[in-house]
């Protein structure tokens, strides 16, 4: 796939339509309602989950190169529909799709994945903000934090002037107008069929708020710092929504991870799924807990002191791990 290849008019281009085998279609449910998702069983012992959060007008088949890899690898894969997106309806209120209410949404999925293992989050574009906010609001349900293609705060501002234009034509024209002035070429067969058809089930409510989160998002980088939650920032060689050399200066200040995946653009998921699936199940292996064996007891008496000193490390732990003080509230959209 030549780059740019997975990347139409800024909305991921899925290669192909038709899940892997042990990929499960169905609808999750939370505590805040069903979620439309991607279900891949993982192969062999499983090693954890991982919940990836699609981004503007996306959907959960934007993961669908990433499914295979990652179930290999050991995870299972839950690829979601957020609310308003694809086959997860939503209300007509914008209030349903400010950041808190779609970052509470992924702190339910996350919920609802709870006795599934360490639960990987991942992000890509958009869905990295919304994935951002809910580590902030709760870090706890988290083991690691993925943002695939999504800096620390708005858009560039050519990408904020085509978001505007569209958000504005969307009442005014209608979403399938609006596809139109995007696409005057429409692509044949199942793929552009599928994109069409994807676009006019986004809830016209969800586009335009999100797309407002988008043009003025501010930097809360300062604030996942300060969760502990280990960070993954993964990259094409190229973006046009937030520099590349933005994202390096980001995961610096996160003291994070970083991959750039050669050959990609702004989605790396679709463009190099292989490759891409290859530095996430890295990342997520190389936090687990190395189980090393205790060494043996001398005595009876040394094997009950080692049990009270386990005991007493698991206490004081939180204790010396506290986070800093309270976080801020998280602003409202508008």
């Amino acid at each position: 796939m030549r780059p740019g290849a997975g990347y139409s008019r800024g909305v991921s281009r899925p290669p192909f339509l038709q899940p892997p085998g042990g990929v499960l279609a169905r609808r999750m449910p939370t505590a805040r309602g069903e979620f439309a998702v991607l279900d891949a069983a993982s192969q062999g012992e499983r090693q954890g989950t991982a919940l990836l959060v699609p981004g503007y007008a996306g959907s959960k088949e934007d993961f669908i190169a990433l499914l295979g890899p990652i179930t290999a690898a050991g995870y299972r894969a839950v690829a979601v529909d957020g609310r308003g997106q694809h086959e997860t309806p939503g209300p007509h209120s914008r209030h349903a799709y400010r950041l808190g209410a779609l970052a509470d949404d992924v702190l339910a999925q996350a919920a609802a994945l709870a006795e599934d293992g360490p639960l990987h989050l991942l992000g890509h574009s958009l869905g990295g903000l919304i994935s951002r906010a809910a580590v902030i609001r709760n870090p706890g349900p988290f083991a690691s934090l993925t943002l695939m293609s999504s800096g620390p705060g708005r858009i560039t501002r050519w990408q904020r002037w085509r978001v505007r234009a569209l958000c504005r034509g969307l009442p005014v024209v209608g979403p399938r107008a609006v596809w139109r002035a995007w696409h005057p070429v429409p692509e044949p067969g199942e793929i552009g069929d599928f994109m069409l058809r994807r676009w006019l089930s986004s809830h016209p409510a969800q586009v335009r708020q999100t797309g407002w989160q988008l043009r003025y998002e501010p930097d809360r980088i300062g604030w996942l710092a300060a969760t502990g939650v280990p960070v993954h920032v993964l990259s094409g060689e190229r973006d046009g929504a937030w520099p590349v050399p933005l994202l390096h200066e980001m995961a610096l200040r996160l003291k994070a991870h970083r991959t750039v995946i050669p050959g990609a653009d702004h989605s790396p998921n679709v463009e190099r799924p292989e490759a891409t699936a290859h530095a996430l199940t890295d990342f997520w292996s190389s936090l687990r807990p190395v189980r090393r064996p205790a060494p043996a007891a001398e005595s009876a008496a040394e094997a009950a002191q080692a049990v009270v000193a386990r005991a007493a490390e698991a206490v004081l732990k939180p204790a010396r791990q506290a986070r800093p003080g309270p976080r801020p509230a998280m602003p409202a959209a508008e």
